[in-house]
């Protein structure tokens, strides 16, 4: 059984009496343990696919799964649980939480996945993934005291906090220089080849394609080529501790949270109020 599967997907945007289509009858498969570039130029629909694939949109038409379980029919709640649970995402822009640390940043997911990890095995978790993206000296640090490559090394460790079998990264090295851009995405083939995770990379960059295994190049909404590079094995099929994606016995707790994430959220918050304390001020009085 694959562990990404499209059949024949299309996602048509209704804008006002215009009918745009974006994607046209996309269809390919994704075994577990593959590390795959999807290319394309501006428009051509790459990063509304893998909004699809990352469950954060669902498609007009066709079939979606993820090893074996349909993603088309999941209620809202459903895919947000299971995206904090399965899927990672790195973005270009790093997205990370001002006058925050490192390690703060790091286990923020946990905030939305309660039960998953307790606030010490959460802490620990992070620390143990920021020294394996080389910035075990820099847990304490704020988003404005890093590097961009170091933003951006923080935005995987948290992409990777909740144990995701599949990782997006959508124009990972974007905002970054040549040897930083390689030494991000050598982050990506590292954790690929030793923890078996799945990695969709969205980029129209050559460069950042051919450190991937495959790369599916999309025009117009359809699949233009399809490129297997020489010597790949899947990763992550036979390993014993691979995770599969079916959480078909638990839609019922994407629906509210548990105590645990609440207090979670409410020590977030007081520390959010810590630091803006001029700015809760004027917010209370307004």
């Amino acid at each position: 059984m694959e562990f990404v599967e499209l059949r024949n997907i299309h996602k048509v945007y209704e804008l006002g009496e215009v009918t745009l289509p974006v994607l046209r009858g996309i269809s390919f498969t994704v075994a577990r343990g593959e590390f795959v570039a999807l290319m394309g130029s501006s428009g051509s629909g790459k990063t509304t696919l893998m909004n699809i694939l990352g469950c954060l949109d669902r498609p007009t038409s066709g079939e979606y799964l993820l090893d074996g379980r349909s993603m088309v029919a999941l209620t809202p709640d459903d895919r947000a649980f299971l995206r904090s649970r399965e899927i990672g995402f790195v973005f270009q822009n790093f997205n990370l939480l001002p006058r925050t640390s490192a390690l703060e940043n790091v286990v923020m997911p946990l905030t939305y996945a309660p039960g998953y990890l307790s606030e010490n095995e959460g802490l620990t978790r992070g620390m143990e993934l920021l020294q394996k993206v080389g910035l075990g000296d820099r847990l304490h640090h704020e988003s404005s005291q890093l590097s961009g490559g170091q933003q951006q090394r923080v935005a995987i460790a948290r992409a990777l906090i909740n144990r995701p079998s599949l990782l997006f990264a959508d124009e990972p090295t974007g905002n970054l220089d040549s040897v930083t851009s390689v030494e991000v995405l050598e982050i990506f083939r590292k954790l690929n080849e030793e923890e078996g995770v799945s990695v969709i990379v969205v980029t129209h960059d050559e460069g950042v394609a051919a450190f991937a295994d495959r790369i599916i190049r999309i025009r117009d909404g359809i699949i233009e080529a399809d490129e297997i590079r020489s010597g790949w094995i899947s990763q992550g099929a036979d390993r014993e501790d691979a995770k599969p994606a079916d959480t078909a016995g638990e839609p019922g707790r994407a629906r509210g949270l548990a105590v645990s994430g609440c207090m979670r959220m409410l020590k977030t918050a007081l520390h959010g109020l810590r630091r803006n304390i001029m700015r809760g001020a004027l917010t209370a009085l307004g």
